[in-house]
């Protein structure tokens, strides 16, 4: 399971090279590993397919890979954040492979860490990662989880924010989170973090859905000391500073 950060082949680590270079069959979602395609070799098998087609490739990966196969699962971000990397492993279970396949995670700089780095230094305090992709968890779940990050003034990473057929969670999750912060809380908005047409915004939380938001995108809401100074976001970790103030 082979995390590929954000997009750009800079951003992958060593470790992840090396297990591609290496790899006799690289598997993944078609977009991502499009990505990587330039570091691949006219030898390796190359697997690509749709979404929504995980577990056939996971299937597929693991097939490989009990014949003898050395195979690279990619998944961008980290492989093991919201990845590829846990529904392996269940089928790997499931399918009664395990001990017969060398499983390894390595890890890759995951979509937030991408994101928080082009807005500032909004994560430097507590931090809760949620998705409002409810095609695979509840939508009163999600809500009661935004709620839950929302009370204990967190700040919040909005993963799978907005799609074409899903336009509406972005909004009630906003419309939620305006019972318990204040509009002009800071919100960082990246899209295509890493990759061609990267755009970064920092808005509030009353205007930032005036803002072009896909699924390409990460919303970062602040929390209540959450501020933004020269364009950039800031969450106070509380160190006391020399010359000044703790904020």
């Amino acid at each position: 399971m082979v995390g590929i950060g954000p997009g750009d082949t800079e951003d992958l680590s060593g470790r992840a090279l090396r297990a591609l270079n290496e790899a006799d069959v690289v598997v993944g979602y078609r977009p991502y590993v499009e990505l990587i395609e330039g570091i691949l070799t006219p030898e390796q098998e190359v697997i690509k397919s749709g979404m929504r087609l995980e577990a056939e490739r996971a299937r597929r990966a693991l097939d490989l890979a009990l014949a003898g196969r050395s195979v690279a699962v990619v998944s961008s971000g980290d492989a093991g954040i919201y990845g590829m990397a846990g529904l392996v492993l269940e089928l790997l279970f499931t399918m009664g492979g395990q001990g017969q396949i060398d499983f390894t995670v390595i890890p890759g700089i995951t979509a937030a860490s991408a994101a928080a780095a082009l807005l500032g230094a909004p994560l430097m305090h507590d931090f809760a990662v949620i998705s409002l992709s409810d095609l695979l968890t509840p939508w009163e779940v999600i809500l009661r989880r935004v709620k839950a990050a929302a009370e204990g003034d967190f700040v919040i990473v909005f993963y799978n924010p907005k799609s074409k057929s899903r336009v509406l969670q972005i909004r009630e999750a906003r419309d939620l989170l305006l019972d318990y912060r204040s509009p002009a809380t800071p919100v960082g908005i990246v899209t295509g973090a890493a990759r061609d047409g990267q755009k970064v915004v920092v808005s509030d939380l009353e205007k930032f859905l005036e803002e072009e938001i896909n699924m390409c995108s990460l919303v970062i809401v602040g929390n209540s000391k959450s501020y933004v100074q020269d364009g950039l976001m800031i969450t106070p970790r509380g160190y006391r500073i020399a010359g000044g103030e703790e904020r």
